[in-house]
């Protein structure tokens, strides 16, 4: 039987030494830096079980903010050229921070997202999918009609058939997702509940986006795990 080929992703994602990737980690039970499972955080009141099978969906990818989604390497490119070429966008691209970040509500799910589309992180978003497009296969037929399953406007089909990926360019929004979907009945309790967590644990300090990551899926029904992380410049001192 022919090996399945690993997906990979470009994220970013905290310095794992932090006690922002920390939060992130114990928000989903996996580190995605090790490849371990860790102690969860469960809201209080819920069932482990239960808040296990509602955080699966993001425990896949760990914890990270998707800047180029999940892809298959087309025929002609290798793991190592992907890797060069991160660590070589990376040491072009220049440090900066934004705002704290709060929890707020996606839809019917829980993530870390910042007060507004800040434009260097939109910026940044977009050269990677211009850059890394390169090395995508094209979606398979199910990939596309999996994407196609949901709600998408018109512009984001179309982003979907060129890029692979609908919630690109103007259509990117930076969040670090925490949950999968909840009831309704679930999403204040929760929301509270990790918003506190989220406050003693890192509080109001800006977030320095200085480097980026490549995660690699090693099987479709497995879980990401970062394999190389590209630093970026040093930020200007004027």
């Amino acid at each position: 039987m022919q090996k399945e080929a690993p997906r990979y992703a470009i994220y970013f994602a905290p310095d794992p030494a932090s006690s922002f990737w920390r939060f992130g980690c114990d928000c989903l039970g996996y580190d995605a830096a090790s490849g371990n499972v860790c102690d969860q955080f469960v809201p209080r009141g819920l069932d482990a079980n239960l808040w296990y099978d509602l955080t699966e969906a993001p425990r896949t990818y760990g914890f990270h903010a998707t800047l180029g989604a999940p892809f298959y390497l087309q025929g002609d490119c290798s793991e190592d050229d992907l890797i060069e070429s991160v660590y070589t966008f990376a040491a072009r691209q220049p440090s900066f921070s934004i705002d704290s970040l709060g929890v707020g509500r996606l839809s019917n799910f829980l993530a870390l997202l910042p007060r507004d589309n800040h434009e260097l992180l939109q910026a940044l978003a977009a050269r990677i999918v211009s850059m890394f497009d390169q090395f995508r296969a094209p979606l398979s037929s199910a990939d596309m009609v999996r994407r196609q399953a949901g709600s998408l406007s018109d512009k984001q089909k179309a982003y979907l058939e060129l890029w692979g990926y609908p919630y690109v360019f103007d259509e990117f929004r930076f969040h670090m997702t925490l949950t999968g979907a909840l009831p309704e009945s679930l999403l204040d309790l929760a929301q509270d509940e990790i918003s506190e967590l989220f406050s003693s644990r890192v509080g109001l300090e800006p977030v320095v986006i200085d480097s980026v990551v490549l995660a690699r899926q090693e099987y479709r029904n497995g879980r990401f795990r970062i394999i190389e992380r590209g630093p970026f410049l040093a930020p200007r001192i004027v």
